[in-house]
């Protein structure tokens, strides 16, 4: 199981500003190694590329890129308040993500970094004049990645913002915290059959009021080990918890591992996909329920996101719990349902279609397809809602 520092390097590496930091760096870098390439060259080529022929290139890179990244960086806000105005609020910080948009923005602002500073450093007569033909195919090579930089970008603006890019990008998602989930239904723990508090056991509170974002499991299943404690988790990741209230119980345990325990779960003002595989169900179904409102009134996304949902449940969802593997023996939790799977997507969706004959219809082909689903608590609560649907005024 991933741990907290790691967890924090990911999501470091999912901010679009590291990405421009680490290209700047790189290109001023390389403006510093010019000067030490230079030797290497034949004299006679020092002749045909002089400052004369490498400025006005930089000049216009310099222009031109701050030009384009200003601009891209409008249509990249634009775009996304779009996607979140026509899905979900919560879907903004999503493509936040976008590796492309990053590494797109990242080239735009390295190369007027770059360009910039080869500028400062010629007029300064940092350079010499024998210098010149190493930034010349250092600003080539900066040339074509910026190139191919636009064109992806041009590829990309096709469907930044849609409902299409939206949807994918919230499935594919969804799909790897599903994933991990049923490969490790209680993060690597014990199932527990009950978050109720055991018998003698001790609460670990919440250091902040928020919803549970991360529990280092292997960092308490070491604090439990080390103790001769049991640690049982009573919130989930995704659940909202107040300060002071137990997130957490501990058998056999003291004041001093309630407190580090404490440490390792992670708190904070929204959800996260980390462990919170119900999370990426729920920006899908909250993106139907805005298509069926009366001032939107699209049934067919509605329809595509039952499809994808269906579709995520179906290929998702594995069998018993019990029967994974346990990585840490002195931590517990239970683990994610299928019958919440379903109730955190199916269920808004019949209540804002439930006057719908379409979109109830499509409801009821994708339940009686899930009705046969090899896990049977999956089927059974499929079947069930099926029945409650119907049975419905």
């Amino acid at each position: 199981m991933i741990s907290k520092t790691l967890l924090y390097f990911q999501r470091l590496t999912r901010q679009l500003w590291l990405r421009v930091v680490l290209i700047s760096l790189c290109s001023v870098l390389a403006l510093a190694l010019a000067p030490l390439l230079t030797p290497m060259l034949p004299e006679g080529l020092s002749h045909r590329f002089g400052r004369d022929a490498v400025l006005p290139i930089l000049t216009i890179l310099a222009s031109g890129m701050l030009a384009v990244t200003t601009f891209s960086l409008n249509v990249m806000v634009s775009a996304y308040r779009t996607a979140s105005s026509m899905s979900t609020p919560r879907v903004y910080r999503l493509l936040l993500e976008d590796t492309v948009t990053q590494s797109v923005l990242a080239t735009f602002v390295g190369g007027f970094v770059y360009s910039l500073c080869a500028i400062i450093l010629f007029r300064a007569k940092v350079y010499a004049p024998e210098s010149a033909i190493v930034v010349f195919a250092m600003t080539i090579f900066v040339v074509a990645l910026i190139v191919i930089a636009i064109l992806r970008w041009i590829d990309h603006l096709s469907g930044l913002g849609s409902m299409d890019h939206t949807l994918r990008l919230i499935e594919t998602r969804s799909r790897t915290s599903l994933k991990q989930q049923a490969k490790r239904p209680c993060l690597g723990g014990k199932p527990a059959d009950s978050d109720e508090q055991p018998e003698g056991a001790l609460p670990i509170p919440a250091r902040r009021s928020g919803f549970v974002r991360f529990a280092d499991m292997a960092r308490l299943n070491e604090i439990a080990a080390e103790a001769g404690a049991h640690i049982t988790m009573h919130r989930a990741p995704g659940d909202f918890v107040l300060r002071g209230r137990p997130v957490a119980w501990a058998e056999s345990g003291d004041e001093s591992l309630c407190k580090e325990a404490a440490k390792a779960i992670e708190i904070g003002d929204v959800r996260s996909f980390d462990q919170d595989p119900v999370f990426g169900l729920t920006l899908l179904a909250e993106t139907a329920q805005k298509a069926l409102s009366p001032g939107v009134n699209d049934p067919g996304t509605a329809v595509e996101v039952m499809g994808r949902l269906e579709r995520l449940l179906w290929e998702t969802v594995s069998g018993d719990p019990t029967e994974a593997d346990c990585m840490f023996e002195h931590v517990s939790m239970v683990p994610v349902s299928p019958k919440l799977l379903l109730d955190s997507s199916f269920a808004p969706i019949a209540h804002c279609g439930k006057e719908d004959p379409f979109v109830m219809k499509w409801m009821q082909q994708a339940l009686t397809a899930l009705s046969s689903h090899p896990n049977k608590q999956l089927a059974n609560s499929a079947t069930d809602m099926g029945k409650e649907l119907k049975a419905a005024p």
